[in-house]
């Protein structure tokens, strides 16, 4: 639930709810400087996620574009989360591990986030959901978000310049 709720406070300052200010009217509040910033950062994003391709939408790429708001929240959510993960081991101490599963608390975290974007389509579905659903697929909802976070590479001792752990990372907030 942690990464939902992040997600969304995350969506206040993505491509676009950043236009919109404290009050909820639509203003452009931020500086040139960190407009700049901003779209510098996301276009890494942009073509990341371009770059994905699904197989079962006839291997079209997704839109980084269309799909960029909900991959900043995600990213987003996903660090938000982890944050108030290692809060609480801070304060209340790292549990014990749990009996019969081979994988430690952070690499459970991971595997949590990514249950959440399970899911199936039927072939038909997928080739329109790739030109219109403002969300990227599940399964790269996952990785992507996961290969831009370096506390998933430590948590599974990946390589540098693993597929999940590429030199190019992307970071918005």
């Amino acid at each position: 639930i942690g990464m939902v709720i992040g997600h969304e406070i995350t969506h206040g300052f993505d491509d676009n709810g950043r236009n919109f200010d404290k009050n909820g009217d639509l203003t452009d509040w931020w500086t040139k400087e960190s407009a700049d910033k901003f779209n510098q950062l996301s276009q890494c994003m942009v073509y990341q996620y371009g770059n994905f391709s699904w197989d079962l939408a006839g291997g079209q790429n997704i839109s980084g574009v269309t799909t960029l708001g909900e991959n900043i929240a995600d990213n987003g959510g996903i660090r938000q989360a982890y944050q108030a993960y290692k809060n609480y081991i801070n304060t209340h101490g790292e549990e014990e591990r749990l009996p019969g599963i081979d994988m430690n608390h952070k690499q459970l975290f991971f595997l949590n986030f990514a249950q959440v974007w399970c899911g199936t389509y039927r072939p038909e579905h997928a080739v329109n959901s790739i030109k219109t659903d403002v969300h990227s697929p599940g399964q790269f909802r996952v990785l992507g978000s996961l290969q831009n976070f370096p506390e998933f590479a430590e948590a599974f001792s990946c390589s540098m310049d693993d597929y999940m752990a590429p030199k190019k990372q992307c970071r918005v907030w």
